[in-house]
């Protein structure tokens, strides 16, 4: 029986998606509930599940399309034995995608190719088997296959001429994933909608190193998670912002909106680009509790697996440079929110402490933050909040 295959409901306020990935080539079989294309929007990536067993029949639509809820994108013949038709039947149905098809042949030859790598192969017509991919297991990544787009053999093959006297160099174009577009626009309306302004603290982390160095072994064995340094400043963020609700407040044309919860968002860092899942209700959640959902938001977002639902309705966000080695910055405010606490590099450093010179785990907080309603005096003290619970973790435990 043939059955259509249409592109599923889309997230509010979501009105289209690209259709990067085909899981399936026609005549290949596949059983329920199995992935057949991936669906990048500006937010997320969707699944295809198939509706029932059967093998891929036609697809309608090549890869890099954009389609909306409800398109036929592909049929199917449920239930049907898988047939072996040669590799140019499936292309004849679409002459375009002979590129694309000897990419993922030669990709299914090697290693695995992440959705967001397998479009810039494609898109460049690159040897997949000549990629050495850096991700898990040897999967080529999206930083793989752009690196293998300048070298001198993909510049041969995309046909793309050297550009003026550098012999061998080349300019290479490749498109903006949805959600990277999607980031820049709402990047770019957060600087020009808000007043933005940084102001800047640091903070001694010897208490928490201690704290951390001293219970971590049971803490992990008790738990089933390793105690990081994310749930310090989760929990610091929320007894601040408790002390400073102007902090966790939004802008709603001439209201301000004061947010009698904290959920706060946690800037994840992915192929695709950045991600920002939420946690809700942080002040109710242990340190375990919060360290097990920043962990398996990050491993579902590497994964192209973080849902719409994930990344709405924050009211503070928390983003650490310092994992790439950033020791200043001044981070961006996401949009229906304030402000914005950027973390740094952990670096040694000599301080003065009660007159003696030592060596202590220094890190440099930062906070953006909407001038328009939150005051300088305001964010400082913000800052300053974050420091002491950081300094004498106990007061987090105390609430003072």
């Amino acid at each position: 029986m043939s059955i259509e295959i249409r592109v599923p409901a889309l997230p509010e306020s979501i009105a289209d998606a690209t259709l990067v990935a085909w899981h399936k080539k026609p005549g290949e079989a596949f059983k329920r509930d199995e992935n057949l294309a991936d669906l990048e929007t500006d937010k997320v990536v969707l699944e295809v599940p198939a509706p029932a067993d059967g093998v891929m029949g036609e697809q309608k639509v090549p890869e890099g399309t954009t389609v909306t809820a409800g398109q036929v994108i592909a049929t199917i013949e449920a239930g049907a034995p898988a047939a072996a038709p040669p590799p140019s039947a499936a292309v004849a149905t679409n002459p375009s995608a002979a590129p694309k098809a000897a990419a993922t042949a030669a990709a299914a030859a090697g290693s695995k190719v992440s959705p967001a790598a397998k479009r810039v192969v494609e898109e460049n017509k690159l040897d997949a088997s000549a990629i050495t991919g850096s991700g898990l297991g040897g999967a080529i990544t999206k930083p793989d296959a752009v690196a293998a787009v300048g070298k001198p053999a993909a510049a041969a093959q995309t046909g793309v001429a050297p550009v003026g006297p550098r012999t061998g160099r080349v300019d290479q174009r490749v498109p903006m994933s949805r959600l990277r577009q999607r980031v820049a626009q709402r990047l770019v309306e957060a600087q020009s909608t808000q007043a933005l302004l940084t102001s800047f603290n640091e903070v001694d982390l010897t208490a928490v190193n201690e704290l951390r160095a001293r219970y971590k072994d049971k803490f992990e064995k008790e738990r089933g998670v390793k105690l990081g340094f994310m749930s310090f400043f989760v929990k610091a963020a929320v007894e601040a912002l408790k002390k400073f609700p102007i902090v966790n407040a939004s802008v709603d044309g001439g209201d301000i909106i004061y947010h009698e919860y904290y959920d706060i968002g946690v800037a994840v860092s992915t192929d695709r680009g950045l991600m920002v899942p939420v946690v809700r209700d942080a002040d109710l959640k242990s340190f375990a509790d919060i360290e097990k959902e920043i962990n398996a938001y990050a491993t579902r977002a590497r994964a192209g697996q973080i849902g719409i639902e994930d990344l709405t309705g924050g009211t503070f966000t928390i983003t650490n440079g310092g994992v790439f080695g950033s020791l200043l910055s001044t981070p961006i405010v996401n949009a229906q929110q304030s402000a914005i606490l950027g973390m740094h590099k952990i670096q040694e450093r000599p301080m003065v402490v009660k007159g003696q010179i030592v060596v202590r785990p220094m890190m440099y907080l930062a906070i953006t933050y909407d001038h328009r309603i939150i005051d300088g005096r305001d964010a400082v003290q913000f800052l300053v909040s974050i420091k002491d619970s950081l300094e004498d973790p106990g007061r987090m435990l105390l609430g003072v």
